[in-house]
Protein backbone atom coordinates (compact mmCIF):
# COMPACT_ATOMS: atom_id res chain seq x y z
CA UNK A 1 0.00 0.00 0.00
CA UNK A 2 1.25 3.63 -1.37
CA UNK A 3 2.43 5.55 2.26
CA UNK A 4 -0.43 8.71 1.51
CA UNK A 5 1.70 11.07 4.03
CA UNK A 6 5.57 10.89 3.81
CA UNK A 7 6.46 13.81 6.03
CA UNK A 8 3.89 12.42 8.74
CA UNK A 9 5.53 8.98 8.61
CA UNK A 10 8.55 10.34 9.18
CA UNK A 11 7.25 12.47 12.09
CA UNK A 12 5.89 9.21 13.30
CA UNK A 13 8.97 7.46 13.33
CA UNK A 14 10.39 9.73 16.06
CA UNK A 15 10.17 7.35 18.80
CA UNK A 16 13.00 8.35 20.99
CA UNK A 17 15.16 6.59 24.24
CA UNK A 18 15.96 8.56 26.96
CA UNK A 19 19.59 8.38 27.78
CA UNK A 20 19.34 11.26 30.86
CA UNK A 21 16.30 13.27 32.20
CA UNK A 22 16.65 16.13 35.20
CA UNK A 23 14.20 18.08 37.35
CA UNK A 24 16.52 21.02 37.73
CA UNK A 25 16.01 23.71 40.77
CA UNK A 26 18.41 26.51 40.51
CA UNK A 27 18.63 29.26 42.74
CA UNK A 28 20.26 32.92 41.38
CA UNK A 29 23.26 32.89 40.91
CA UNK A 30 24.05 29.59 38.93
CA UNK A 31 25.31 27.91 36.01
CA UNK A 32 25.60 24.86 34.42
CA UNK A 33 27.18 22.92 31.41
CA UNK A 34 26.47 20.37 29.55
CA UNK A 35 28.58 17.61 28.30
CA UNK A 36 28.51 17.28 23.88
CA UNK A 37 26.68 14.22 23.31
CA UNK A 38 26.73 12.78 19.53
CA UNK A 39 24.11 11.18 18.39
CA UNK A 40 21.40 12.83 21.04
CA UNK A 41 19.56 15.70 21.09
CA UNK A 42 19.22 18.01 24.35
CA UNK A 43 16.10 19.65 25.16
CA UNK A 44 15.35 22.36 27.97
CA UNK A 45 11.50 23.23 29.31
CA UNK A 46 11.69 26.30 31.49
CA UNK A 47 8.75 25.76 33.79
CA UNK A 48 9.48 28.91 35.89
CA UNK A 49 12.64 31.48 36.13
CA UNK A 50 14.85 32.38 32.84
CA UNK A 51 17.53 31.81 32.14
CA UNK A 52 20.21 32.26 29.35
CA UNK A 53 21.63 29.30 26.96
CA UNK A 54 25.21 29.64 25.32
CA UNK A 55 26.25 27.68 22.85
CA UNK A 56 27.79 28.02 19.26
CA UNK A 57 25.82 31.14 18.55
CA UNK A 58 27.30 34.66 18.49
CA UNK A 59 24.82 36.17 21.23
CA UNK A 60 23.20 34.24 24.20
CA UNK A 61 19.20 32.65 24.01
CA UNK A 62 17.19 33.90 26.46
CA UNK A 63 14.30 31.24 27.52
CA UNK A 64 11.68 32.24 29.52
CA UNK A 65 8.76 30.17 31.31
CA UNK A 66 7.11 28.47 28.47
CA UNK A 67 9.86 28.18 26.02
CA UNK A 68 11.94 25.12 25.17
CA UNK A 69 15.24 24.73 23.33
CA UNK A 70 16.74 21.82 21.29
CA UNK A 71 20.12 21.52 20.73
CA UNK A 72 19.75 18.89 17.97
CA UNK A 73 22.67 17.75 17.46
CA UNK A 74 24.04 17.27 20.84
CA UNK A 75 26.90 19.79 21.20
CA UNK A 76 28.25 20.84 24.39
CA UNK A 77 26.89 23.87 25.77
CA UNK A 78 25.49 26.43 28.64
CA UNK A 79 22.90 27.42 30.83
CA UNK A 80 23.40 30.94 32.82
CA UNK A 81 20.91 32.87 35.43
CA UNK A 82 22.94 36.13 34.05
CA UNK A 83 26.31 36.17 31.84
CA UNK A 84 29.67 35.44 33.59
CA UNK A 85 28.16 33.42 36.53
CA UNK A 86 30.80 29.96 37.04
CA UNK A 87 29.21 27.10 34.94
CA UNK A 88 30.38 23.56 36.25
CA UNK A 89 29.85 20.62 34.56
CA UNK A 90 26.24 19.10 35.33
CA UNK A 91 28.29 15.45 35.62
CA UNK A 92 30.65 17.18 38.74
CA UNK A 93 27.54 18.18 40.54
CA UNK A 94 25.46 16.24 43.36
CA UNK A 95 22.67 14.88 41.64
CA UNK A 96 19.70 13.13 43.61
CA UNK A 97 19.20 9.93 41.27
CA UNK A 98 15.58 8.69 41.47
CA UNK A 99 15.95 5.90 38.45
CA UNK A 100 18.09 4.67 36.06
CA UNK A 101 17.49 7.70 33.79
CA UNK A 102 16.17 10.17 35.86
CA UNK A 103 17.40 12.55 38.28
CA UNK A 104 16.51 16.24 40.48
CA UNK A 105 19.27 18.43 40.20
CA UNK A 106 19.23 21.66 42.85
CA UNK A 107 22.35 23.84 42.67
CA UNK A 108 22.56 27.90 43.34
CA UNK A 109 23.43 30.69 45.11
CA UNK A 110 20.30 31.19 47.12
CA UNK A 111 18.53 33.90 45.29
CA UNK A 112 15.74 33.64 42.39
CA UNK A 113 14.08 29.96 41.71
CA UNK A 114 14.50 29.04 38.27
CA UNK A 115 12.94 25.35 37.65
CA UNK A 116 14.14 23.64 33.94
CA UNK A 117 13.33 19.56 33.03
CA UNK A 118 16.16 19.05 31.07
CA UNK A 119 17.15 15.53 29.10
CA UNK A 120 18.80 14.44 26.64
CA UNK A 121 17.37 11.47 24.11
CA UNK A 122 18.74 10.21 20.69
CA UNK A 123 16.04 8.55 17.88
CA UNK A 124 16.83 4.94 16.89
CA UNK A 125 14.69 4.81 13.70
CA UNK A 126 16.89 5.99 10.57
CA UNK A 127 14.40 8.06 8.51
CA UNK A 128 13.87 9.67 12.26
CA UNK A 129 17.82 10.42 12.46
CA UNK A 130 17.59 11.92 9.17
CA UNK A 131 14.87 14.10 10.47
CA UNK A 132 17.05 15.20 13.08
CA UNK A 133 19.92 16.03 11.03
CA UNK A 134 18.21 18.02 9.03
CA UNK A 135 17.55 20.41 11.59
CA UNK A 136 19.38 23.67 13.08
CA UNK A 137 21.73 23.37 15.25
CA UNK A 138 19.36 25.22 18.25
CA UNK A 139 15.60 25.57 18.24
CA UNK A 140 13.81 27.78 19.81
CA UNK A 141 10.32 27.55 20.52
CA UNK A 142 8.10 29.91 22.23
CA UNK A 143 4.64 28.26 22.85
CA UNK A 144 2.77 30.91 22.69
CA UNK A 145 4.17 31.83 19.14
CA UNK A 146 3.41 28.19 17.59
CA UNK A 147 0.11 26.99 15.54
CA UNK A 148 0.30 23.83 17.70
CA UNK A 149 0.12 26.77 21.24
CA UNK A 150 -2.92 24.85 22.35
CA UNK A 151 -1.21 21.66 22.70
CA UNK A 152 2.23 22.19 23.57
CA UNK A 153 1.00 24.93 26.58
CA UNK A 154 -1.31 21.32 27.46
CA UNK A 155 1.92 19.42 27.41
CA UNK A 156 3.77 21.96 29.12
CA UNK A 157 1.16 22.88 31.89
CA UNK A 158 1.18 18.82 32.94
CA UNK A 159 4.99 19.28 32.93
CA UNK A 160 5.24 21.78 35.33
CA UNK A 161 2.29 20.59 37.79
CA UNK A 162 4.50 17.19 38.21
CA UNK A 163 7.70 19.33 38.62
CA UNK A 164 6.05 21.72 41.17
CA UNK A 165 4.43 19.11 43.29
CA UNK A 166 6.08 15.50 42.62
CA UNK A 167 4.19 12.41 43.31
CA UNK A 168 5.07 8.73 43.26
CA UNK A 169 5.45 7.88 39.43
CA UNK A 170 6.30 11.57 38.55
CA UNK A 171 9.20 10.91 36.68
CA UNK A 172 7.62 8.22 34.18
CA UNK A 173 4.76 10.91 33.59
CA UNK A 174 6.97 14.05 33.25
CA UNK A 175 10.03 12.10 30.76
CA UNK A 176 7.04 10.64 28.50
CA UNK A 177 5.42 14.42 28.40
CA UNK A 178 8.71 15.41 27.56
CA UNK A 179 9.43 13.30 24.83
CA UNK A 180 5.83 14.24 23.62
CA UNK A 181 6.97 17.65 24.32
CA UNK A 182 10.38 17.53 21.88
CA UNK A 183 8.14 15.82 19.19
CA UNK A 184 5.29 18.85 18.88
CA UNK A 185 8.49 21.16 18.75
CA UNK A 186 9.92 19.59 15.89
CA UNK A 187 6.81 20.07 14.03
CA UNK A 188 6.12 23.56 15.00
CA UNK A 189 9.33 24.31 13.62
CA UNK A 190 8.52 21.74 10.39
CA UNK A 191 5.64 23.91 9.61
CA UNK A 192 6.96 27.47 10.52
CA UNK A 193 10.26 27.50 8.28
CA UNK A 194 11.11 27.94 5.74
CA UNK A 195 14.04 25.88 5.58
CA UNK A 196 12.06 22.81 6.72
CA UNK A 197 11.18 22.43 2.47
CA UNK A 198 14.29 22.05 1.12
CA UNK A 199 16.50 19.04 1.24
CA UNK A 200 15.78 16.05 2.89
CA UNK A 201 12.58 17.37 4.43
CA UNK A 202 11.83 18.94 1.09
CA UNK A 203 12.17 15.38 -0.67
CA UNK A 204 9.58 14.37 1.58
CA UNK A 205 6.82 16.99 0.38
CA UNK A 206 7.49 15.59 -3.32
CA UNK A 207 4.76 14.14 -4.65
CA UNK A 208 6.87 10.77 -6.14
CA UNK A 209 10.32 11.01 -4.53
CA UNK A 210 8.56 11.47 -1.16
CA UNK A 211 6.78 8.25 -1.85
CA UNK A 212 9.48 6.55 -2.38
CA UNK A 213 11.49 7.62 0.76
CA UNK A 214 8.03 6.42 2.56
CA UNK A 215 8.55 3.12 1.01
CA UNK A 216 11.83 2.68 2.02
CA UNK A 217 11.83 3.77 5.69
CA UNK A 218 8.54 1.15 5.88
CA UNK A 219 10.39 -1.93 4.43
CA UNK A 220 14.26 -0.94 4.58
CA UNK A 221 14.74 -4.50 4.02
CA UNK A 222 13.18 -5.28 0.69
CA UNK A 223 15.14 -5.65 -2.49
CA UNK A 224 15.04 -2.33 -3.79
CA UNK A 225 16.42 -1.35 -6.88
CA UNK A 226 16.17 2.41 -8.99
CA UNK A 227 14.02 0.29 -11.16
CA UNK A 228 11.42 -1.20 -8.53
CA UNK A 229 11.27 2.40 -7.12
CA UNK A 230 10.36 4.65 -10.52
CA UNK A 231 7.75 1.77 -11.02
CA UNK A 232 5.88 2.00 -7.75
CA UNK A 233 6.02 6.03 -7.86
CA UNK A 234 4.96 6.07 -11.70
CA UNK A 235 8.52 7.23 -13.28
CA UNK A 236 10.96 6.43 -15.42
CA UNK A 237 14.21 4.92 -14.25
CA UNK A 238 16.29 7.45 -15.60
CA UNK A 239 13.84 10.17 -14.28
CA UNK A 240 13.94 8.71 -10.81
CA UNK A 241 17.10 8.56 -10.54
CA UNK A 242 17.61 12.11 -11.61
CA UNK A 243 15.15 13.56 -9.43
CA UNK A 244 15.90 11.41 -6.64
CA UNK A 245 19.63 12.63 -6.54
CA UNK A 246 18.83 16.15 -7.10
CA UNK A 247 16.20 16.23 -4.14
CA UNK A 248 17.41 13.61 -1.40
CA UNK A 249 21.47 14.51 -2.21
CA UNK A 250 22.47 11.07 -2.89
CA UNK A 251 21.42 8.41 -5.38
CA UNK A 252 18.37 5.64 -4.61
CA UNK A 253 20.95 3.28 -4.23
CA UNK A 254 23.10 4.75 -1.80
CA UNK A 255 20.16 6.10 0.19
CA UNK A 256 19.24 2.77 0.91
CA UNK A 257 22.62 1.12 1.95
CA UNK A 258 22.78 4.08 4.23
CA UNK A 259 19.55 3.45 5.58
CA UNK A 260 19.68 -0.53 6.39
CA UNK A 261 23.12 -0.05 7.90
CA UNK A 262 21.87 2.80 10.26
CA UNK A 263 18.89 0.12 10.81
CA UNK A 264 22.01 -2.21 11.49
CA UNK A 265 23.97 -0.45 13.77
CA UNK A 266 21.05 -0.68 16.24
CA UNK A 267 19.85 -3.84 15.93
CA UNK A 268 23.75 -4.85 16.69
CA UNK A 269 23.90 -2.31 19.19
CA UNK A 270 20.64 -2.53 21.02
CA UNK A 271 19.24 -5.55 19.73
CA UNK A 272 22.51 -7.47 20.15
CA UNK A 273 21.68 -9.03 16.40
CA UNK A 274 24.38 -11.56 15.16
CA UNK A 275 26.27 -10.67 11.68
CA UNK A 276 24.93 -14.01 10.31
CA UNK A 277 21.39 -12.90 11.25
CA UNK A 278 21.77 -9.22 9.85
CA UNK A 279 23.00 -10.58 6.55
CA UNK A 280 20.94 -12.71 6.26
CA UNK A 281 17.89 -10.70 6.62
CA UNK A 282 19.73 -7.55 4.23
CA UNK A 283 20.12 -9.89 1.66
CA UNK A 284 23.91 -9.71 1.24
CA UNK A 285 25.69 -13.10 -0.32
CA UNK A 286 27.75 -13.89 2.93
CA UNK A 287 28.65 -12.61 6.54
CA UNK A 288 32.33 -10.78 4.71
CA UNK A 289 29.68 -9.10 1.70
CA UNK A 290 27.88 -7.53 4.72
CA UNK A 291 31.01 -6.95 6.91
CA UNK A 292 32.43 -5.25 4.37
CA UNK A 293 29.87 -2.95 3.76
CA UNK A 294 29.08 -2.43 6.87
CA UNK A 295 32.50 -0.87 7.38
CA UNK A 296 32.47 0.86 4.77
CA UNK A 297 29.41 2.93 5.55
CA UNK A 298 29.96 2.86 9.37
CA UNK A 299 33.62 3.27 9.39
CA UNK A 300 34.14 0.20 11.62
CA UNK A 301 33.36 -3.55 11.80
CA UNK A 302 29.98 -4.83 12.85
CA UNK A 303 31.77 -6.70 15.55
CA UNK A 304 33.28 -3.19 17.67
CA UNK A 305 29.41 -1.36 17.15
CA UNK A 306 28.75 -4.46 19.57
CA UNK A 307 31.54 -4.67 22.29
CA UNK A 308 30.61 -0.17 22.23
CA UNK A 309 29.57 0.81 25.74
CA UNK A 310 26.00 1.21 25.64
CA UNK A 311 24.84 4.57 26.56
CA UNK A 312 27.80 7.38 26.77
CA UNK A 313 26.07 9.87 29.16
CA UNK A 314 24.84 7.41 31.20
CA UNK A 315 28.10 5.45 31.73
CA UNK A 316 29.41 9.10 32.64
CA UNK A 317 26.69 9.64 35.04
CA UNK A 318 27.26 6.09 36.62
CA UNK A 319 31.24 6.93 37.33
CA UNK A 320 30.56 10.71 38.27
Amino acid sequence: MMPSDPLGQALHHLRMSGAFYCRTELTAPWGLTLPPMPGHLWFHVVTSGALQLEGSEDRPVPLQPGDLALVTQGAGHALRSEPGVAAPGVLDLEREAVSDRYEVLRHGGGGTLTRLMCGAVRFDHPAARNLVAALPELIRIEALSTPDVERMQATLGLIAAETFRPQPGGEAVITRLADVLVIQAIRAWIETDPNARTGWLGALRDPQIGQALALVHAEPTRAWTVASLAREVAMSRSAFAARFTELVGEPAMQYVTNLRMRAAVNALSEDGATVAELADKLGYRSQAAFARAFKRVVGVAPGQVRRRAADPLAGALGSA
